[in-house]
């Protein structure tokens, strides 16, 4: 078994694709309308329409309900990315980057739809 993707459903496509491409510099691949993937080195970030999941899942999966998980996204310098959101995306930012108890430094932001997003870094041991 392989983790492929994370599925984030919707009622904005086009907003997520944008926040997330902004987020990580990464186009998305539009699969079918209301369908895109951003191909993230080790996981997929899929975004699909409400519409989508209701045709084919069978509604199982209500959008902008989450309060359980949150998105993970590792990068080298938690800074650099507070910064360029500071700029593009201010009011995403939930927690300014702090240093967590194992060691990672941490901020949160949240995505359209009002996912949490955790961008962080490991410690460099």
């Amino acid at each position: 078994m392989r983790f492929a993707s994370v599925r984030v459903v919707t009622n904005d496509v086009d907003a997520l694709k944008a926040f997330y491409s902004r987020l990580t510099g990464i186009a998305p691949t539009d699969l079918a309308p209301g369908f895109s993937e951003i191909r993230l080195e080790g996981c997929t970030l899929a975004i699909s329409s409400t519409d989508i999941i209701n045709r084919v899942n069978a509604g199982a999966i209500v959008p902008s309900a989450n309060r359980s998980s949150m998105i993970e996204l590792e990068v080298s310098d938690v800074e650099a990315v507070r910064a360029q959101m500071a700029i593009i995306e201010p009011d995403a930012i939930v927690q300014q980057p702090a240093t967590m108890p194992w060691g990672n430094v941490s901020m949160l932001l949240r995505d359209p739809d009002g996912a949490v997003v955790n961008i962080f870094s490991r410690p460099k041991r």
